[in-house]
């Protein structure tokens, strides 16, 4: 079988820059006779100057760019749709090459601004209270689909807008797309000619993979846990596949025995749900799960969304638990909901079509 990029073959589609690392790369410029430095140069045109066709690529000849066009092409996201949320929060809706769809949301907050990425083509978990769970998993994203997110984001930012953030919370599980994910997060974090990204600016957020949470430790980036449940038959309601993967007392040993960076604490997510999970035992059993742990926990209030029977709860219901949490000498924050009105906040994420979702959410957002 004929390896050599630099060859073409009739048969052959040409290959496309984006899905190759950088070993790759550097193997496509050798089997051009090219010097090495050149690798840098195509890597660097692909993710900081965002190309989309290789004659842009001035710093190679033409006739080294004509070389080039005869065997690879760069296929970037063609059909963005982007919802605007009354709140400044943005949605994309990105087709793919085979026609699935995923979603990417852009957050403003103050100083920052927040892209929330997506690792999968829907879940492979039901969580209750996540619409991406419906679903079901269509198929894990590739690398260079996650990182088109972030350069598709970035051809959108308007004025003197700069992302600030990156949070692996979109659709599907992270963690069980982790060989995608962290070739991804390689690229997105390299400083030579990827995107540069500190990886403290980034975090992976999982359901609960306990043995792979380790695989997160190793590329430095901050690590959240959606918990949701305080106790065993809670998660276990709220969160089947996840509680058939890990347990809550086997998750709960997996943070502990993570390592930590200095000066670094674990996020706990908690999904408040009215009259499930939303109590003062709940909040006085969850101050017992963390004890010891180096963490905060984020609080989200459920964003509803249509054909789900959880509620959210009230304003001081989750103040009160909060509270609880704080007097424990727990750090714990409320998470603003955002994009609501174009089903882009937390678990919000799915299969609602885009022109269906301002009329599916009128009565929702008439009770929140």
């Amino acid at each position: 079988m004929n390896t050599d990029l630099s060859m073409p073959e009739p048969s052959r589609p040409r290959t496309n820059l984006l899905s190759l690392t950088e070993t790759q790369m550097a193997t496509l410029v050798r089997g051009f006779g090219w010097p090495g430095y050149r690798t840098g140069q195509i890597l660097r045109w692909l993710y900081q100057r965002r190309a989309r066709a290789i004659a842009q690529m001035t710093d190679l000849s033409q006739s080294d760019r004509e070389k080039l066009a005869t065997v690879a092409t760069i296929q970037r996201t063609q059909d963005c749709t982007i919802l605007q949320s009354s709140d400044g929060t943005r949605k994309l809706l990105l087709t793919l090459d085979d026609g699935l769809r995923i979603e990417t949301v852009l957050i403003p907050d103050e100083d920052r601004l927040t892209l929330c990425v997506s690792t999968q083509v829907g879940c492979m978990l039901d969580c209750g209270f996540c619409l991406t769970g419906t679903m079901g998993l269509k198929r894990n994203l590739k690398a260079h689909e996650i990182v088109d997110q972030v350069l598709t984001a970035q051809d959108h930012l308007t004025g003197e807008e700069r992302l600030t953030n990156l949070v692996f919370m979109g659709m599907g599980e992270p963690l069980a797309n982790s060989e995608a994910l962290s070739a991804a997060i390689r690229c997105l974090t390299n400083k030579s000619w990827g995107l540069g990204w500190s990886p403290r600016r980034i975090t992976v957020s999982t359901a609960g993979l306990a043995t792979r949470l380790k695989d997160v430790a190793a590329l430095g980036v901050n690590l959240a846990i959606s918990l949701n449940g305080t106790t065993e038959e809670q998660r276990q309601r709220l969160m089947p596949a996840a509680s058939q993967i890990a347990s809550l007392k086997t998750l709960m040993a997996a943070c502990r025995r993570y390592p930590l960076p200095p000066m670094r604490r674990l996020t706990f997510e908690y999904v408040v749900l009215a009259g499930v999970n939303d109590s003062d035992d709940d909040a006085r059993r969850l101050v017992k799960l963390l004890a010891g742990i180096r963490g905060k926990v984020n609080l989200i209030p459920f964003n509803e969304f249509p054909g789900n029977a959880f509620r959210r709860p009230t304003d001081d219901r989750v103040f009160t638990f909060q509270a609880i949490l704080t007097r424990a000498g727990i750090d714990a924050f409320i998470r603003k909901s955002r994009g609501r009105d174009v089903l882009g906040a937390c678990g919000q994420l799915g299969n609602v079509p885009a022109n269906q979702a301002s009329v599916a959410l009128t009565q929702i957002e008439s009770r929140c």
